[in-house]
């Protein structure tokens, strides 16, 4: 549940906050890190932001966004440890032993799997992006609203709505949104860095994938794959992927996406997205992985035609008992 009291009594309370992000950083995560970076320097007190892996460049015009660190560069001991979207502790990678170099241990976080896992947890799984419960905190500590913050807050918030048309966004998000708004921030221009954007690189790892598109049950789920020589060929990184799932859900028919990338470290990663009211965040958790309903993710060792078989198998059983 919610603990906006409770977290601003923690963040009071310390003199040093360590904030870590998720492996594989979004724009919820590194928007929510940078925002409380800045609300806990306009209140005196030392922040640090740090990331297992390097942050997409689409978010570094974010103020303080090349001041993240990896966790082994840290040298310091912290009052408290600050989580921001990170749903459980394996998705803090390396950025998990950070919480021993501090006395206490908070969260704030919107996935309704998250096992609460810190000292203080201020969890919401309906809220529609974990920068929305940044924005309520701030309140709490009576910290107003700046261009630099807001920017921050709209990256977390567009990207985890998908520019506000994914069925978590509601009244709340546009309220915030509102708020946003008022600093003048250059929403027209952000969005289109965001959203519209793309490099060569991007597009034709995207073509790639497209190549390899299939349909399963009659047209119902669609799948794409993209190995380690076709990022080596197109000269693309892991973050040109991330969105390249969405292609298969939005053509018509299909109810189910899947992709699966050969990573970098030799682990299969899949992206999985649905339509409502199909989920996959059931299916992700088969696989020790997680997410939202209807956008999840795994992490899986094996060969990338094995462990497509296995989690295209979940899919259908989930679809098939849907429409039955």
């Amino acid at each position: 549940m919610r603990n906006p009291e409770g977290i601003a009594r923690a963040l009071r309370a310390a003199e040093s906050v360590c904030i870590c992000c998720h492996v594989s950083p979004d724009g919820d995560t590194v928007g929510s890190a940078l925002a409380m970076k800045l609300v806990l320097e306009s209140l005196g007190k030392r922040a640090r932001v740090f990331c297992q892996d390097k942050i997409p460049d689409c978010d570094c015009f974010l103020k303080g966004a090349e001041e993240i660190a990896r966790p082994e560069e840290n040298r310091e001991k912290y009052d408290l440890f600050l989580a921001v979207d990170v749903s459980d502790p394996a998705r803090l990678g390396s950025c998990l032993a950070l919480k021993d170099c501090c006395a206490h241990s908070a969260q704030i976080d919107h996935h309704g799997t998250n096992p609460e896992y810190t000292e203080v947890n201020s969890v919401d799984g309906e809220a529609a992006a974990t920068c929305v419960l940044i924005r309520e905190q701030m309140k709490y500590l009576d910290v107003p609203l700046t261009r630099d913050i807001a920017e921050c807050l709209y990256t977390g918030i567009s990207t985890d709505t998908g520019n506000f048309s994914f069925d978590c966004t509601d009244a709340e998000t546009f309220r915030v949104m509102g708020d946003l708004m008022e600093t003048g921030f250059p929403l027209a221009e952000r969005s289109m860095v965001l959203f519209r954007e793309k490099s060569k690189e991007q597009l034709k790892l995207l073509g790639r994938a497209i190549e390899r598109l299939r349909f399963e049950e009659n047209g119902q789920i669609a799948v794409m794959t993209l190995t380690r020589k076709d990022f080596e060929s197109c000269g693309a990184l892991s973050e040109h992927a991330d969105t390249v799932v969405n292609y298969g859900l939005e053509t018509v028919g299909t109810r189910m996406a899947l992709l699966a990338r050969e990573a970098g470290d030799g682990r299969i990663k899949f992206s999985l997205r649905a339509r409502a009211p199909l989920t996959v965040d059931d299916v992700a958790a088969q696989f020790g992985g997680g997410g939202h309903p209807r956008a999840a993710g795994i992490s899986m060792e094996g060969s990338l035609e094995a462990t497509v078989r296995q989690v295209l198998r979940a899919m259908k059983e989930t679809l098939r008992k849907e429409t039955k």
